[in-house]
């Protein structure tokens, strides 16, 4: 089994392309862990702030139940901003290589903000929301994703079963 790991800015469509994701596995009776940052965080790292040490050990801990779903044979979709490299980086270690596939949801910060549906992007410029990727905060995209996406208009559900192909290899 692999985990499919998206990156990207917030409002960059992550959730969205992970959980279709999921339900193509699904439907392929395919078990299938879906590992949301915006859920993780309610439980798994409702502890963990947005600095970036903090950053660090949710990466780590949703690299950690990743590979634990991929030992007992489950894929894991996460969708998770994990603005920093060397944090991708720690995580395709703790996965494993062979099984860590790295999509750059590559949606310019200009559409995301524009999005902004959660408004943290407005709570960010008005200096309420600090440390915030892409405002306050860098993010640091990937030199080297094995899958990219960079059309903010991509068609969901065939962009989620091509990353299902190249995936399986099915």
């Amino acid at each position: 089994m692999r985990t499919v790991w998206i990156t990207g800015l917030s409002g960059a469509g992550k959730t969205t392309l992970s959980a279709a994701i999921a339900r193509q596995l699904r439907v392929r009776g395919c078990p299938v862990c879906l590992l949301d940052g915006d859920v993780v965080r309610q439980g798994l790292s409702r502890d963990l702030g947005f600095a970036p040490a903090d950053r660090t050990e949710n990466v780590r801990r949703v690299a950690e139940v990743a590979r634990l779903a991929n030992n007992c044979d489950i894929f894991a979709a996460v969708a998770l901003v994990a603005p920093f490299e060397e944090d991708r980086r720690a995580a395709r270690d703790i996965i494993g290589p062979d099984r860590y596939v790295e999509v750059f949801h590559d949606v310019p910060l200009s559409v995301c903000e524009a999005r902004d549906v959660k408004g943290h992007y407005r709570r960010a410029r008005a200096g309420t929301l600090r440390a915030f990727t892409g405002v306050s905060q860098i993010y640091e995209a990937p030199k080297a994703p094995q899958i990219c996406i960079s059309d903010p208009g991509f068609d969901i559900e065939a962009t989620a079963a091509d990353i299902i192909r190249r995936v399986t290899g099915t």
